[in-house]
């Protein structure tokens, strides 16, 4: 009996060490995939791509399926002249699924070619210009019809068109059904980047959309024909920013956050290939008006906080640039995550798909995990896990000059300049609460979060759970908040 007692007591020993051992983070964790995709971008490895060549993304859930379109953007060591492939629709818009939000499957291409009436308009008001791609798509899932709304327009020009097409199954196939807003040149808004958001109480749709051409606007449409409710209606104005004739301003990606009742209204600022970022407003309603981080309107015209993504760069890897255009989706559970494009730096050519957990302040601002989502790693955070080395990052505006065409880069000015990137800065967390490379003192308290009082501020009420280190393979804890100029301020362990 007592040799049976010293057994369990061995066993009951050797597997809490072991879930003691377990519990330790960071811990090794292999990638989902690699970023750097230059070998398999081509036409020909299409079935391959996945999270590559993704662009604009917007996700759509049906039961325990999402669905992502994006904007044909595709990355070419060379390309090849007069390319043309039966099972390739060059231009149009692609089409992905997941069941995790992590593995991805390329489905292939919404429309055989760019609609007809879009590509008419945009031709015959810009000189015989653009229409050679679709942008920004948007599902919309109505009652048991599938929406798919879809940009076409010339670089550089109001002359834009916002068409839909409906379908009885996510995939398609797809019925064109017209136009639902067109702009030219004298319009003070552009008709491009539409998003989609129905009033939680009157049932009211509205459709917001815009770029740098005038800022955003919304107008109401009928729920039941997915068109505006006025003919030939272009909505009303709803947010801009600063120096609009040489900032850029674009992609309002509009949801409602039902345990807050709150509108939220997300915006993309600067150029798509450097320091593209995501801002935010909200409003008790979907048309608004929408407030900013310090409680200004979003029509005001200044540069709007809070800032939740922008061009980063962890120990162990090249960065990431152009962190913009976003897509912002719940899963079944109602917790909230957002899809966007980034750049892998230096070059900033190629575009992989980053999906991240969105965490919500004490106040009711939604930030952004500082890492992709990798998969779920449910575990409470302890005060005894947070002690050891970090890796912090404070997004701050980029400090640059440069000569930029319609809010654009100039071709050849692709990569990051270095006021450009927030980089990351090595912090000790010691047990005392001290801060080793930092005059601050941290603590953690597992309802109210991680504070750190540091010499000037003090930032409060951090969100931290575990995640993903994509740049050192391991899962780990990581941190995400604002602190008091709406800027974002990420951490992660790692030792």
């Amino acid at each position: 009996m007592q040799y049976k007692n010293r057994i369990t007591i061995i066993l009951v020993l050797f597997i809490n060490l072991f879930c003691n051992l377990q519990a330790q983070f960071p811990v090794k964790s292999s990638n989902p995939w690699k970023d750097d995709y230059s070998d398999i971008a081509s036409t020909e490895n299409y079935k391959s791509w996945g999270t590559y060549n993704v662009h604009d993304p917007a996700v759509l859930r049906v039961g325990d399926t999402y669905y992502m379109y994006s904007t044909d953007a595709i990355f070419h060591k060379r390309r090849v002249a007069g390319e043309k492939r039966p099972d390739v629709k060059i231009g149009n818009i692609q089409v992905r699924s997941s069941k995790d939000l992590v593995n991805w499957t390329f489905e292939g291409w919404a429309f055989d070619s760019i609609p007809q009436e879009a590509k008419e308009w945009v031709l015959t008001h810009a000189d015989n210009k653009g229409a050679t791609n679709i942008w920004a798509p948007y599902p919309v899932h109505y009652h048991d019809k599938f929406r798919l709304y879809y940009s076409v327009s010339a670089f550089g020009l109001q002359t834009s068109y916002i068409g839909l097409a409906e379908s009885e199954s996510p995939l398609g196939p797809w019925k064109l059904k017209g136009a639902v807003v067109k702009t030219k040149r004298g319009d003070r808004m552009n008709a491009i980047d539409p998003s989609i958001i129905t009033d939680a109480t009157s049932g009211k749709m509205w459709m917001h959309y815009g770029s740098y051409f005038g800022g955003l606007y919304v107008v109401e449409l009928n729920p039941e024909t997915g068109f505006p409710i006025a003919t030939d209606d272009q909505g009303q104005f709803v947010a801009t920013r600063a120096h609009i004739r040489k900032d850029n301003i674009e992609a309002p990606e509009i949801i409602y956050n039902p345990a807050l009742k709150k509108y939220f209204l997300f915006t993309s600022y600067d150029p798509l290939m450097t320091t593209y970022n995501v801002r935010v407003g909200r409003a008790d309603q979907p048309e608004g008006p929408f407030l900013d981080f310090f409680g200004k309107d979003l029509r005001d015209t200044i540069n709007h906080y809070p800032i939740l993504t922008h061009p980063y760069q962890f120990k162990n890897h090249p960065g990431w640039a152009g962190t913009g255009h976003c897509g912002v989706f719940a899963n079944v559970k109602g917790d909230f995550f957002m899809a966007h494009q980034s750049r892998l730096s230096p070059e900033n050519q190629l575009m992989v798909l980053h999906v991240r957990e969105i965490k919500w302040t004490a106040d009711g601002w939604p930030v952004v995990s500082p890492e992709r989502y990798a998969g779920d790693i449910d575990k409470l955070i302890d005060k005894k896990s947070i002690p050891g080395n970090w890796e912090i990052i404070r997004i701050q505006d980029a400090k640059t000059d440069r000569k930029l065409e319609f809010g654009q880069i100039l071709w050849g000015e692709g990569q990051l300049r270095p006021t450009e990137i927030n980089a990351s800065q090595t912090v000790e967390f010691l047990k005392n609460g001290k801060m080793n490379g930092s005059d601050g003192r941290w603590k953690f308290d597992v309802k109210k979060g991680l504070t750190l009082a540091l010499k000037n501020e003090t930032i409060s009420h951090l969100v931290v759970y575990r995640g993903h280190d994509w740049e050192n393979e391991t899962k780990t804890i990581l941190f995400t908040g604002l602190d008091k100029n709406g800027c974002s301020v990420w951490g992660k362990k790692i030792r």
